[in-house]
C-alpha cells in the first residue's frame, strides 16, 4: 500500500508558477499510475493531469492543457505538476493520487490519495 505526501502549495500571484510534488512511499512506485486532482471550495474535485506508469503518455483535463505539467521520477519515487501562467481560477487544493490497475482519469480511478496542498492565486 502506497502513501502519498504532496508539497509545494502555496501563494502567488496571477501569472506565476509553482511546482508541486508528491512523494511516495510504502510500494513500488512504478507499478501506480498517478493523478492530480484539485478541489476548489464549495466545488466538486476534479481531475487535472494524469501520466502513466512509466512516464510515457500524459493527459490534461482542457483547462489546464498548455499551462501545466505532469512528470515523474520512478527512481525517486515521486511525481510533479509543474503549473505555469496560474489564474486565480487554480486556486484549490490539490491532491495526488495513485492506482496499480487502472490509468483514469476519474476520482473513482484512484485507490490511494494524499491530504492536499493548499494553492492560492491572488489578482
Amino acid at each position: 500500500q502506497v502513501q502519498l505526501v504532496e508539497s509545494g502549495g502555496g501563494l502567488v500571484q496571477v501569472g506565476g508558477s509553482l511546482r508541486l510534488s508528491c512523494a511516495a512511499s510504502g510500494g513500488t512506485f512504478s507499478r501506480y499510475a498517478m493523478g492530480w486532482f484539485r478541489q476548489a471550495p464549495g466545488k466538486e474535485r476534479e481531475f487535472v493531469a494524469r501520466v502513466t506508469w512509466s512516464g510515457d503518455y500524459t493527459d490534461y483535463a482542457d483547462s489546464v492543457k498548455g499551462r501545466f505539467t505532469i512528470s515523474r521520477d520512478n527512481a525517486k519515487n515521486a511525481v510533479y505538476l509543474q503549473m505555469n501562467n496560474l489564474k486565480p481560477e487554480d486556486t484549490a487544493v490539490y491532491y495526488c493520487a495513485a492506482d496499480e490497475n487502472q490509468f483514469s482519469s476519474s476520482r473513482s480511478g484512484y485507490a490511494y490519495w494524499g491530504q492536499g496542498t493548499q494553492v492560492t492565486v491572488s489578482s
